[in-house]
C-alpha cells in the first residue's frame, strides 16, 4: 500500500470523527433542527461523507472517535466547524457547549484553556466571524 493511501485513510477517518461529533452536538437535545440538518448536509459534502456513512453516523455517532489533525490550523478549522453546529439553530445551549468542551480536549488543545477557548469560539461564531478571524482570535486566546 502506498504512503498516500495511508494518508487518505487517516484523513477519511478524521473526517468521519469530525462529522460524528457534529452529529453529537446536533443531537444533544434529542432534536436535529432544520438549521442543524442543513449544516450537517453541507459539511457531509465538504468532507466527502457518502450517503450511507451519513445515515450510519446519524444513527450511532458514538461509534466514531474525534482524532486531532497534526496541523494546528486544521485543528482550529475543525473547532470552527464544531462551533458552527452549536449555533446552527440560532442559540447556544449549555449542554451543547459541554460537548464542544470535550471536543476541544479531543482536538488537542490544552485542558487549562478549554473554558476560554469554548467561550471565545461561541462568541466568534455568534458574531458571524469568518474562519480567518476565528483562527486569529483562537490563537490569541490559546496563547494567553
Amino acid at each position: 500500500m502506498a504512503i498516500l493511501d495511508y494518508f487518505t485513510k487517516g484523513e477519511q477517518k478524521r473526517n468521519l470523527g469530525l462529522f460524528a461529533y457534529l452529529v453529537k452536538i446536533a443531537k444533544v437535545d434529542d432534536i436535529i433542527t432544520e438549521g442543524e440538518e442543513k449544516l450537517l448536509k453541507r459539511t457531509a459534502l465538504l468532507l466527502e461523507i457518502p450517503e450511507e456513512k451519513y445515515k450510519e453516523i446519524l444513527k450511532n455517532p458514538d461509534a466514531y472517535k474525534l482524532d486531532a489533525p497534526y496541523n494546528y490550523d486544521e485543528r482550529i478549522e475543525r473547532l470552527y466547524r464544531l462551533t458552527q453546529m452549536i449555533y446552527a439553530d440560532d442559540s447556544a445551549e449549555i449542554h451543547e457547549v459541554n460537548v464542544l468542551k470535550k471536543a476541544i480536549v479531543a482536538l488537542g488543545f490544552p485542558t487549562e484553556n478549554v473554558d476560554k477557548i469554548a467561550s471565545e469560539a461561541v462568541h466568534l461564531v455568534m458574531n458571524d466571524n469568518d474562519l480567518e478571524e476565528f483562527s486569529k482570535a483562537i490563537k490569541n486566546v490559546n496563547a494567553q
